[in-house]
Protein backbone atom coordinates (compact mmCIF):
# COMPACT_ATOMS: atom_id res chain seq x y z
CA UNK A 1 0.00 0.00 0.00
CA UNK A 2 1.50 3.56 -0.91
CA UNK A 3 1.93 6.05 2.15
CA UNK A 4 -1.36 6.95 3.71
CA UNK A 5 -1.90 10.62 4.58
CA UNK A 6 -4.46 10.03 7.60
CA UNK A 7 -5.66 7.25 9.73
CA UNK A 8 -8.89 6.96 11.61
CA UNK A 9 -8.20 6.10 15.52
CA UNK A 10 -11.11 4.59 17.14
CA UNK A 11 -10.41 4.74 21.11
CA UNK A 12 -12.08 4.92 24.61
CA UNK A 13 -12.46 8.36 26.24
CA UNK A 14 -12.48 7.18 29.18
CA UNK A 15 -10.21 8.72 32.36
CA UNK A 16 -10.33 6.25 34.70
CA UNK A 17 -8.48 3.24 32.23
CA UNK A 18 -5.14 1.98 33.65
CA UNK A 19 -2.70 4.83 32.52
CA UNK A 20 -0.60 2.32 30.85
CA UNK A 21 -3.50 2.59 27.87
CA UNK A 22 -3.32 6.28 27.19
CA UNK A 23 0.84 5.37 27.04
CA UNK A 24 0.11 3.69 23.95
CA UNK A 25 -2.13 6.21 22.71
CA UNK A 26 0.76 8.45 22.85
CA UNK A 27 2.93 6.51 21.24
CA UNK A 28 0.82 5.77 18.71
CA UNK A 29 0.59 9.56 18.01
CA UNK A 30 4.38 10.04 17.98
CA UNK A 31 4.45 6.98 15.39
CA UNK A 32 1.91 8.71 13.28
CA UNK A 33 3.93 12.40 13.33
CA UNK A 34 7.13 10.42 12.60
CA UNK A 35 5.30 9.37 9.14
CA UNK A 36 3.55 12.01 8.55
CA UNK A 37 0.10 11.10 9.20
CA UNK A 38 -3.02 12.81 9.97
CA UNK A 39 -5.33 12.04 12.83
CA UNK A 40 -8.74 11.59 12.32
CA UNK A 41 -10.53 10.78 15.62
CA UNK A 42 -14.09 11.24 17.77
CA UNK A 43 -12.61 15.28 18.86
CA UNK A 44 -12.36 14.36 22.43
CA UNK A 45 -9.87 16.03 24.61
CA UNK A 46 -10.09 13.24 27.25
CA UNK A 47 -9.02 9.34 27.47
CA UNK A 48 -7.06 8.07 25.09
CA UNK A 49 -8.60 10.03 22.47
CA UNK A 50 -7.07 13.13 24.01
CA UNK A 51 -3.64 11.57 24.34
CA UNK A 52 -3.11 10.11 20.63
CA UNK A 53 -4.46 13.93 19.60
CA UNK A 54 -2.38 15.99 22.09
CA UNK A 55 0.41 13.46 21.20
CA UNK A 56 0.96 14.81 17.47
CA UNK A 57 -0.40 18.14 17.98
CA UNK A 58 3.14 17.98 20.21
CA UNK A 59 5.27 16.95 17.48
CA UNK A 60 3.66 19.36 14.93
CA UNK A 61 0.98 16.81 12.87
CA UNK A 62 -2.55 17.40 11.65
CA UNK A 63 -5.25 16.10 14.20
CA UNK A 64 -8.57 16.27 12.49
CA UNK A 65 -12.01 15.12 15.01
CA UNK A 66 -15.45 14.77 14.47
CA UNK A 67 -17.67 15.04 17.41
CA UNK A 68 -21.84 14.50 17.82
CA UNK A 69 -23.40 17.89 18.76
CA UNK A 70 -24.71 15.87 21.50
CA UNK A 71 -21.39 15.12 23.31
CA UNK A 72 -19.82 18.48 22.97
CA UNK A 73 -20.08 18.94 26.96
CA UNK A 74 -19.55 15.14 27.67
CA UNK A 75 -16.74 14.40 25.64
CA UNK A 76 -14.87 17.27 25.83
CA UNK A 77 -14.54 18.91 22.14
CA UNK A 78 -10.84 19.33 21.59
CA UNK A 79 -10.48 22.95 21.07
CA UNK A 80 -6.68 23.01 20.28
CA UNK A 81 -6.70 20.55 17.06
CA UNK A 82 -6.69 21.41 13.74
CA UNK A 83 -9.66 21.04 13.16
CA UNK A 84 -12.91 20.06 14.88
CA UNK A 85 -16.02 19.46 13.27
CA UNK A 86 -19.27 19.42 14.57
CA UNK A 87 -22.22 16.59 13.86
CA UNK A 88 -25.63 16.68 14.18
CA UNK A 89 -25.75 13.18 15.20
CA UNK A 90 -23.64 10.15 15.85
CA UNK A 91 -24.03 8.64 12.29
CA UNK A 92 -22.94 11.89 10.85
CA UNK A 93 -19.35 11.79 12.69
CA UNK A 94 -18.92 8.27 12.10
CA UNK A 95 -19.52 8.60 7.82
CA UNK A 96 -17.64 11.86 8.04
CA UNK A 97 -14.45 9.95 9.97
CA UNK A 98 -15.09 7.35 7.88
CA UNK A 99 -14.74 9.57 4.46
CA UNK A 100 -11.36 11.42 5.50
CA UNK A 101 -9.30 8.52 6.77
CA UNK A 102 -7.32 5.50 4.40
CA UNK A 103 -6.85 3.36 6.87
CA UNK A 104 -8.64 2.53 10.88
CA UNK A 105 -7.09 1.47 13.81
CA UNK A 106 -8.99 0.06 16.89
CA UNK A 107 -7.11 0.96 19.98
CA UNK A 108 -8.29 -0.08 23.38
CA UNK A 109 -11.88 0.95 24.46
CA UNK A 110 -15.24 0.87 25.65
CA UNK A 111 -18.70 -0.04 23.67
CA UNK A 112 -18.42 3.31 21.66
CA UNK A 113 -14.86 1.73 20.21
CA UNK A 114 -16.75 -1.45 19.44
CA UNK A 115 -19.72 -0.03 17.72
CA UNK A 116 -16.80 1.75 15.53
CA UNK A 117 -15.20 -1.12 14.84
CA UNK A 118 -17.83 -3.65 13.71
CA UNK A 119 -19.22 -1.27 11.55
CA UNK A 120 -16.00 -0.52 10.18
CA UNK A 121 -15.58 -4.13 9.93
CA UNK A 122 -19.36 -4.90 8.45
CA UNK A 123 -18.52 -2.01 5.80
CA UNK A 124 -15.63 -3.47 4.64
CA UNK A 125 -17.23 -6.98 4.39
CA UNK A 126 -20.30 -5.41 2.56
CA UNK A 127 -17.52 -4.05 0.29
CA UNK A 128 -17.57 -0.69 1.09
CA UNK A 129 -14.27 -0.36 1.27
CA UNK A 130 -11.22 -2.37 0.99
CA UNK A 131 -9.07 0.05 3.07
CA UNK A 132 -6.55 -1.49 6.32
CA UNK A 133 -8.17 -2.54 9.83
CA UNK A 134 -6.12 -3.09 12.30
CA UNK A 135 -6.83 -4.34 15.98
CA UNK A 136 -4.35 -3.46 18.66
CA UNK A 137 -4.18 -6.46 21.16
CA UNK A 138 -2.10 -4.75 23.70
CA UNK A 139 -1.38 -6.66 26.76
CA UNK A 140 -4.09 -8.96 25.18
CA UNK A 141 -6.78 -6.17 25.20
CA UNK A 142 -9.23 -7.77 22.91
CA UNK A 143 -8.44 -11.44 23.68
CA UNK A 144 -12.01 -12.34 24.40
CA UNK A 145 -13.38 -9.99 21.80
CA UNK A 146 -11.21 -11.97 19.61
CA UNK A 147 -12.11 -15.74 21.09
CA UNK A 148 -15.63 -14.59 20.35
CA UNK A 149 -14.47 -14.07 16.44
CA UNK A 150 -13.18 -17.85 16.56
CA UNK A 151 -16.97 -19.16 17.95
CA UNK A 152 -18.73 -16.76 15.72
CA UNK A 153 -16.62 -18.35 12.94
CA UNK A 154 -16.88 -21.66 14.26
CA UNK A 155 -20.59 -21.61 14.52
CA UNK A 156 -20.95 -20.41 10.50
CA UNK A 157 -22.46 -17.45 11.55
CA UNK A 158 -19.38 -15.77 9.82
CA UNK A 159 -16.98 -17.85 7.32
CA UNK A 160 -13.47 -18.17 7.77
CA UNK A 161 -12.91 -15.52 5.22
CA UNK A 162 -14.08 -12.93 7.24
CA UNK A 163 -10.93 -12.92 9.06
CA UNK A 164 -9.63 -10.87 5.96
CA UNK A 165 -11.17 -8.17 6.78
CA UNK A 166 -9.27 -7.31 10.23
CA UNK A 167 -5.70 -7.77 10.77
CA UNK A 168 -4.67 -8.22 14.18
CA UNK A 169 -1.45 -6.69 15.97
CA UNK A 170 0.25 -7.20 19.66
CA UNK A 171 2.47 -4.10 19.46
CA UNK A 172 1.81 -0.38 18.89
CA UNK A 173 5.10 0.05 16.83
CA UNK A 174 3.81 -2.64 14.27
CA UNK A 175 0.44 -0.89 13.32
CA UNK A 176 2.02 2.04 10.24
CA UNK A 177 4.48 -0.71 9.29
CA UNK A 178 1.51 -3.62 9.15
CA UNK A 179 -0.93 -0.89 7.17
CA UNK A 180 1.94 0.01 4.53
CA UNK A 181 2.81 -3.73 3.78
CA UNK A 182 -0.86 -3.77 2.84
CA UNK A 183 -2.29 -4.16 -0.99
CA UNK A 184 -3.57 -0.99 -2.54
CA UNK A 185 -7.16 -0.58 -1.75
CA UNK A 186 -9.88 -1.36 -4.37
CA UNK A 187 -12.46 0.43 -3.49
CA UNK A 188 -12.21 3.73 -2.09
CA UNK A 189 -13.73 5.04 1.04
CA UNK A 190 -15.74 7.64 -0.10
CA UNK A 191 -18.73 5.76 -1.66
CA UNK A 192 -22.06 7.75 -0.97
CA UNK A 193 -23.74 4.34 -0.63
CA UNK A 194 -22.45 4.79 2.97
Amino acid sequence: MPKVSAICVYCGASEKADPKYKEYAVQLGRLMVQENIALVYGGSQIGLMGATADAVLEGGGNVYGVLPEHLETYEKGHAGITQLTITKDMHQRKKQMFKMAEAFVIMPGGFGTMDEMFEIITWKQLRLHSYPVIIVNVDGYWDALLKLFDSIISKNFASESTRSLYTVVDKVEDIIPTILKMPVPTIEAKDERI
